[in-house]
């Protein structure tokens, strides 16, 4: 991006991933198309958006999902971004080589080019979230990128609750900061910790906006996916936060939608003068930062 910086319209596509992966593409193409008619400049999709979240189970079988970038996600959502003169977040497994894959966030701008590439810093393993097995953690570091619209910072799910990740991306000069997400309640917690579960979520993101005078964006799917007793049922919820961390637009819980925002990055300038957390920064003190765990002598 060159010359001053100016307002830009964001979407968000929150959707349902069905067992059809030719039919999610498509609808996430007809999602994009219908986030340009409503005056978006730069959308994003889901994490790994093209399939149900595969990772509930450690199944070898379920690498055959993985493609390589550039390969069919990636060319189909080019040609969506050449189309609509929009740039596009996307979310890929990537085949790197055979027994070396990630979870690989792309931003194709709007002539359709690549114009980089995050794979995923922190990757989690919980119960039903069984990424380790198949996600190498990233090695392209944290990164602003700059597109046609914004310099767009691009995260993934599980690095939305790490404030150094948040930080490390605002300081190479973000305007907004975009999650695409895959979380959701196990059935079984939802009713005693569901809204306790969902809330942390919501208030870490826009905890980042805060400290770092930048917008997020976080962008989930919805549904059931996995055994009708038991997998996970998808929040929604996708929402924008402005620098001071206000929620200016939020998808339901439960539908799929185009969510639309305006940010302008003149208010990321404004923010910081009257909030001036870089500033004050004690870089001097922070090499702790670099430590498991500051172990007592």
């Amino acid at each position: 991006m060159t010359g001053s910086p100016r307002p830009f319209r964001v979407a968000l596509v929150q959707m349902r991933c069905s067992s059809d992966p030719d039919d999610n593409v498509r609808r996430a193409c007809a999602m994009l198309r219908q986030a340009r008619k409503e005056g978006a400049e730069l959308a994003c999709l889901p994490e790994l958006f093209r399939t149900p979240y595969f990772c509930q189970v450690e199944e070898a079988s379920r690498f055959d999902l993985a493609e390589p970038i550039p390969g069919p996600t990636t060319e189909a959502l080019a040609a969506v971004a050449r189309e609509t003169g929009m740039v596009v977040v996307g979310s890929v497994f990537e085949r790197r080589a055979a027994g070396l894959y990630h979870n690989t966030a792309v931003v194709l701008d709007s002539d359709g080019s690549l114009r980089g590439r995050y794979r995923k810093m922190h990757i989690p393993d919980d119960p039903l979230y069984y990424e380790k097995y198949y996600f190498t953690p990233g090695d392209l570091g944290f990164q602003a990128i700059p597109t046609a619209v914004a310099r767009v910072g691009t995260l993934v799910c599980w690095d939305q609750w790490y404030p150094e990740a948040a930080r490390l991306t605002a300081l190479q000069g973000a305007d907004i900061l975009v999650y695409p997400t895959a979380i959701g309640w196990h059935p079984a917690e939802k009713a005693e910790h569901g809204q306790a579960q969902r809330s942390a979520w919501e208030t870490i993101q826009r905890a980042h906006a805060i400290a770092n005078g930048v917008y997020v964006a976080a962008v989930n799917r919805i549904g059931h996916e996995g055994p009708p007793e038991g997998g996970l049922e998808f929040w929604g919820s996708s929402f924008f936060a402005d620098p001071l961390g206000q929620v200016i637009a939020q998808a339901p819980v439960d539908a799929e939608q185009v969510l639309i925002a305006d940010c302008d990055p003149r208010l990321l300038e404004e923010t910081r003068r009257n909030w001036p957390f870089f500033r004050d920064r004690r870089i001097d003190a922070y090499a702790p930062l670099g430590q498991r765990f500051l172990d007592s002598p």
